[in-house]
């Protein structure tokens, strides 16, 4: 069996509304940078964020996820030759931003309740690194990490936790949102993720000065002067009125979107039931928005997740391995890596493991086939 049209392993899907704002940004002619559209998208993520929460949220719409991490970085005091604790398992946008200010990258392992960060690891990076005071954290393809051990261990440390919560807009942790649990946190609105303004990101804070000084930063740190006045360095991360408008559509359809994604899920778990695999976890408190769907082959399992990969390649079905962790990278080479188990958990998820087409737009006899490919290889 071969798909005629490939199936994707995440595609952005639109509505409708998003050309409403969009037209309204031409028809204002207010296509630059910042504008309605931008102050708009920042108040209702922030009010979407704050569904459940009595804390208020201030946000920075800007040009992409990565940008927003730089800016956390540097709103935590990063400086030349600090230590910075990470994820391991994760996207390099993720940590690449530590790099930017010169710091140093320390690797802290996974665990397989969730495959994020595994606390029992980071205390240990704490006890091997007391001098590290700041903790970048990431949920993988949505599923949130054990937030009640990290922050513990983040206060008792007095460090500050970085939230990247690019993959886990509308999933919760005891019903709290991602994104609002760190002092400084990170969306993206990537093409793939769970909605899009085509490009872009996002920083939160509950401390509007913070959110205050990263608009600054990101509009090159000008002065409030009548010329062109910069006492700081400053970056051109600023979001576009016109992609803030296609960000304000979708996220008029975030829930369905995070609904779908589930049904997705739940169709490839009843698949596969009986086979020697398991599906990316999460925990009983939480709940995930479900933005991949993933499979690990069990330890003892002949079947190659790469092989797998090409079977449906062959198909024309688009499927990725797991986050290559990064300790594993060439570029952090020289970056010490913490764990807690005789070998790395975030090796072990990458080798056997595999994300599956969790398109929204795929159609359920589409999935049942993929479904059936898979099965066959076992």
């Amino acid at each position: 069996m071969r798909f005629e049209k490939r199936i994707f392993l995440s595609t952005a899907t639109v509505h409708g509304e998003e050309m409403e704002f969009v037209k309204e940004a031409f028809e204002r002619n207010w296509i630059a940078p910042l504008g309605f559209n931008c102050d708009g998208l920042e108040e209702e993520i922030a009010q979407y964020l704050e569904k459940g929460s009595k804390e208020k949220y201030h946000t920075v719409a800007l040009c992409a996820g990565t940008a927003a991490l730089h800016l956390a970085m540097k709103l935590s005091g990063v400086k030349a030759g600090d230590i910075v604790l990470c994820s391991d398992t994760t996207f390099a946008a993720t940590v690449n931003p530590v790099s930017y200010e010169g710091a140093k990258q320390v690797f802290v392992d996974s665990e397989f309740d969730t495959w994020n960060m595994d606390p029992a690891a980071l205390e240990k990076a704490f006890q091997k690194y007391p001098q590290a005071k700041v903790v970048v954290l990431a949920h993988l393809y949505g599923s949130p990490a054990k937030m009640d051990e990290i922050l513990e261990i983040c206060e008792k440390h007095n460090a500050v936790l970085i939230e990247d919560a690019a993959e886990a807009l509308s999933a919760t942790y005891k019903g709290r949102q991602c994104g609002t649990f760190g002092k400084y946190n990170v969306i993206s609105f990537n093409g793939n993720k769970i909605i899009t303004s085509s490009g872009g990101g996002m920083l939160i804070t509950a401390d509007k000065a913070a959110r205050d000084k990263a608009l600054f930063w990101a509009t090159q740190s000008r002065e409030p002067a009548p010329w062109y006045q910069h006492e700081e360095i400053g970056y051109n991360y600023r979001m576009s009125n016109v992609v803030a408008g296609i960000g304000r559509g979708q996220l008029i359809h975030l829930d369905e979107h995070r609904d779908r994604k589930e049904q997705i899920y739940r169709r490839y778990e009843q698949g596969f039931k009986g086979l020697p695999v398991k599906m990316n976890p999460y925990l009983p408190e939480s709940v995930p928005n479900f933005w991949l769907s993933c499979m690990l082959v069990d330890e003892d399992c002949a079947v190659d997740p790469m092989d797998i990969m090409n079977v449906l390649n062959e198909a024309n079905v688009e499927s990725r391995p797991i986050w290559k962790p990064m300790h594993m990278q060439p570029v952090f080479k020289d970056c010490d890596f913490v764990s807690v188990s005789e070998s790395s958990v975030g090796e072990q998820i990458f080798k056997r493991g595999l994300c599956l087409p969790s398109d929204i737009k795929m159609t359920e006899e589409q999935q049942d086939i993929i479904i059936d490919i898979i099965k066959s290889m076992f």
